[in-house]
């Protein structure tokens, strides 16, 4: 079998024998319960069944979620002492790395997939334009995709899963808030457009409203490669 899904129905078979993933799934649902549907800014205060506010209140919370699932993929591996006897087998690095990416991003996609009755009663309290829908969620897939690959990195230097937690926090605040932030400060500046390039929130922004522009793709898979060859890297060099 591919080593890589010989990797990932591991990691699945892990996870679902996990108490954190339940744990984890429950949060995510009543938090964002709570916030669509019964918080004060929720869709009968504002009188409109709106699919970006959804969208904004799912990318939230995976912006809290998705270092708690990160946060032991590579880590536990050199905590346990099973980094090294699992390259005993014949199984190359990026194929480590892809099982343990997609693994997680399964994880994330099974999660939005049982947040369809979300979509579907909006569409039944009124209008919904579907490609919007479809392009909320393509954008989703991709932001997650960038703090999965950033997670996995961040975890690769530790092996301790909660410093690898709060390191990948640290680093995806400023994807999610800092570099949007810097950019309003600095105006109409050419480091201003730099920064705003690269706030990760700028590009899920485009995409739910459903416009597809080759840069935003462009972004995502840039940011994704980038970190997961930083975690080969650090992987490489620490079995020298």
């Amino acid at each position: 079998m591919n080593p890589v899904k010989v990797i990932i129905n591991k990691e699945l078979k892990v996870i679902f024998n996990s108490l954190l993933f339940y744990i984890a799934f429950t949060v995510f649902f009543c938090t964002t319960g709570f916030i669509y549907w019964l918080s004060q800014g929720n869709i009968f205060y504002t009188g409109q069944a709106s699919l970006g506010y959804l969208f904004t209140v799912f990318n939230g919370v995976l912006f809290f979620l998705i270092p708690a699932l990160t946060m032991k993929s590579i880590s536990t591996e050199k905590r346990d002492g099973t980094f090294q006897l699992l390259f005993s087998k014949p199984i190359k690095t990026w194929q480590l790395l892809a099982g343990k990416f997609f693994a997680i991003l399964i994880q994330v996609l099974l999660c939005l997939a049982l947040t369809l009755p979300y979509y579907i009663t909006i569409a039944c309290l009124g209008h919904v334009d579907h490609a919007v829908g479809f392009c909320g969620y393509l954008g989703l897939i991709f932001t997650t995709g960038c703090y999965i690959s950033i997670g996995i990195f961040v975890s690769s230097l530790t092996s301790n899963p909660l410093i690898a937690f709060f390191s990948t926090f640290a680093i995806t605040i400023w994807f999610q808030f800092l570099f949007e932030m810097l950019s309003s400060w600095l105006g109409n500046t050419f480091i201003a457009s730099v920064f705003m390039y690269l706030s990760v929130n700028d590009h899920f922004d485009t995409i739910s409203r459903g416009i597809i522009d080759s840069k935003d793709i462009v972004y995502f898979i840039s940011i994704i490669s980038l970190f997961l060859a930083l975690a080969r890297y650090v992987i490489c060099k620490s079995r020298i």
